[in-house]
């Protein structure tokens, strides 16, 4: 039994997380044609009810059954979850767009930024794979460079908010410096280090070979998957800092032949996804606070790289929504392009 995409039956998996609310909401603004929308999550959340239109859905708890007649599933769960219950959606006739990193370099699997190579799309087998978040955010705008004048080389630092932990890791952030401002102890339970007024590299294991994080691994991969260039040198530092949503990205780009920032400029101006933010006369420029909860990628502090006189070099500032164009918003644009919906601005 093959999906139906015309009026398709969507089911969001991991409804009530930070992902799979943003999810519900962008179905929802984006005015998505669906049937009928099913939330699923884990026991401890079934049974809460979530505002969809104009109608509130109870959350059922995810399992093997979950899925009859569903045509899309979103899923935005641990990987483990996917691993699990992807197959099995896929099994009974549906589509998955999975928001883990479960599938995203099996090379099976497309993996997807719709600006970039949303043709990878008709090339799923049940599933498409939503890249990582900081990924995203990195390297959308720099697509319309890469098709120009091939970037060869690329230097990605990531200032990353507590939305990319979860909900759990947002509440850790706003009590804790809550408890900080009040001269309060507070004992960090989700993350591994105190979060109030710090930061620290991203919370993921290190590699004892290279010295590299899971997080820098991920965006080093799947860039190479997502560009279709696994020649592409990329290296990334991943730092979580205290911003409650939006990720923000310090960029250095090497080309194969000079580029001029100017030009880089107006190649932003229309990139798609993506919004101009350079105002150097007042110093403004992209920041997490503006980003967040827009669809567009804020992207400015466009700048010839001094330290490459060969003219080749160019270094930029992006910061996305995690939340919107790093996870949920990403996810609803590919299941967009699976039932046709023209592209929104």
């Amino acid at each position: 039994m093959s999906a139906n995409l015309s009026s398709p039956v969507v089911a969001v998996v991991g409804a009530t997380g930070a992902v799979g609310v943003e999810m519900i909401h962008c179905l929802e603004a984006r005015n998505f044609p669906l049937s009928r929308l099913k939330l699923l999550a884990s026991p401890r959340s079934a049974g809460r009810k979530l505002k969809f239109r104009d109608t509130e859905i109870e959350v059922e708890p995810l399992t093997e059954a979950s899925f009859k007649g569903v045509d899309i599933s979103l899923f935005s769960a641990s990987g483990a979850v996917s691993r699990q219950f992807a197959p099995v959606a896929v099994a009974q006739g549906g589509i998955v767009v999975d928001n883990s990193s479960a599938f995203r370099m099996d090379p099976a699997v497309p993996l997807v930024v719709p600006e970039i190579n949303a043709g990878e799309i008709a090339n799923h087998k049940g599933i498409i794979a939503n890249p990582n978040c900081a990924a995203i955010i990195s390297i959308t705008p720099l697509w319309p460079v890469h098709t120009r004048n091939r970037i060869k080389r690329l230097i990605v630092a990531t200032y990353q908010a507590a939305s990319g932990a979860g909900a759990a890791a947002m509440e850790e952030l706003s009590e804790s410096t809550r408890a900080y401002l009040e001269g309060r102890d507070y004992k960090n339970t989700v993350l591994p280090h105190p979060y109030a007024f710090n930061l620290f590299s991203h919370n993921t294991k290190i590699d004892p070979v290279t010295g590299y994080n899971d997080e820098e691994m991920k965006v080093i991969a799947e860039t190479k998957k997502i560009f279709a260039d696994p020649d592409i040198a990329v290296s990334a530092t991943c730092v979580r800092v205290p911003v409650l949503r939006a990720h923000s990205v310090a960029l250095t780009f090497e080309c194969e032949r000079p580029i001029a920032a100017s030009e880089v400029r107006e190649l932003m101006r229309t990139a798609p996804g993506v919004k101009l933010v350079d105002d150097w006369q007042n110093n403004y420029f992209p920041m997490p606070k503006d980003a967040s909860g827009q669809d567009d990628i804020l992207v400015g502090r466009i700048r010839q790289d001094l330290s490459d006189p060969s003219g080749r070099s160019v270094t930029l500032f992006t910061a996305g929504d995690q939340l919107l164009k790093g996870a949920a918003l990403n996810a609803v644009q590919i299941a967009e392009r699976l039932v046709k919906v023209p592209a929104l601005a």
